[in-house]
């Protein structure tokens, strides 16, 4: 079994890391990781010595994953809705060459893809 450190930090240390926080050079979760100090302890400090009152407390924090989410999920809609738009466009070509092929008596695909293979 391995015995708990008991850590204590000065209150200049304490009020320094909130200083730090509020300027957001910072965040709660970062000090927590950096002095292995829990949240609650770092939320206790921002509370004892933070300048903003517990009700304007500043939260700043990323974008959440469901936020990333809703935004990916918007991008592969309009995604899809150019690249149906795009199908739609090669069927009309096709159609249109199969169209011209029957007018004119020849395969005109094949005519044009001898030409590319030219080029």
């Amino acid at each position: 079994m391995t015995k708990k450190r008991i850590r204590t930090f000065s209150t200049e240390f304490k009020k320094e890391k909130v200083q730090l926080i509020e300027e957001g050079k910072i965040t709660v979760v970062q000090i927590s990781k950096l002095y292995e100090v829990s949240r609650k302890a770092v939320y206790n400090w921002l509370k004892k010595y933070g300048r903003l009152p517990s009700a304007e407390r500043m939260v700043i924090e990323k974008k959440s994953e469901s936020m990333k989410n809703v935004e990916l999920l918007k991008k592969i809609e309009e995604l899809e809705r150019v690249i149906g738009k795009q199908q739609v466009e090669i069927l009309y070509k096709e159609e249109i060459i199969r169209l011209g092929s029957e007018i004119i008596g020849k395969d005109l695909e094949k005519k044009y893809n001898s030409q590319q293979s030219k080029d």
